[in-house]
């Protein structure tokens, strides 16, 4: 993947500023904000699935930016449990619309970030598409998402040690606005299976990208 380069920036977020990483990309490709893993367990928006998310999105020429959830790292607040991360995530769905306002907005998070993302982007009508890996519906409940109708893509690792694929594919099934991928043999956070998550990342909207 390309060596892009990122501008550290600091955006205002309910509890205090949010430490960030910005790459700004082509005002007709979307803008991607991705939210990163659990905190408590040492997820940053450094965590290597992030990163790889981050620079697929980049490589196509989208503005990406990650970001710190509060309370960590430099990030102020503390941990809310997944409420206040929502509310860290809108305002980052904020500041993103706000610094590029002819792009499409689009949503992605990993494992936990899924959770706290979605929930912001589920009542956010800028949000155009959803992107959720290894989202952990067996830790959280997703069901702030029924009747949602917007295009939603996941992936799943079938050999997943965290959230069992079973219960992802299940959480899915039925749904039209879902497109699933599974990874045969990829565990939670991908370590043999890294390059075919970004590139189903992208499988589903690669039109838009052309």
């Amino acid at each position: 993947m390309s060596d892009y380069q990122h501008k550290k920036i600091f955006i205002q977020g309910p509890a205090g500023v949010l430490q960030s990483l910005y790459h700004p990309g082509r005002p007709d490709r979307p803008a991607v904000v991705i939210c990163h893993p659990h905190p408590v367990y040492g997820g940053t928006m450094r965590n290597k699935v992030v990163y790889w998310m981050a620079r697929a999105f980049e490589d196509a020429g989208c503005s990406v930016l990650r970001f710190n959830f509060r309370g960590v790292e430099q990030s102020e607040g503390e941990w809310d449990e997944g409420r206040g991360e929502a509310d860290d995530a809108r305002a980052a769905l904020d500041w993103m619309d706000e610094t590029q306002p002819e792009s499409r907005l689009w949503l992605a998070g990993f494992s936990f970030g899924c959770y706290a993302g979605l929930q912001a982007a589920r009542t956010d009508d800028r949000v155009t598409h959803m992107f959720a890996v290894a989202p952990a519906v067996n830790l959280w409940s997703f069901s702030f998402m029924i009747g949602e109708n917007r295009p939603i893509t996941v992936i799943s690792g079938t050999a997943d040690e965290i959230v069992p694929f079973e219960k992802v594919e299940r959480s899915v099934k039925g749904k039209r606005n879902i497109q699933f991928h599974a990874i045969e043999g990829a565990g939670h956070f991908f370590p043999q299976h890294m390059n075919e998550m970004a590139k189903l990342l992208l499988h589903d909207v690669h039109a838009e990208l052309i």
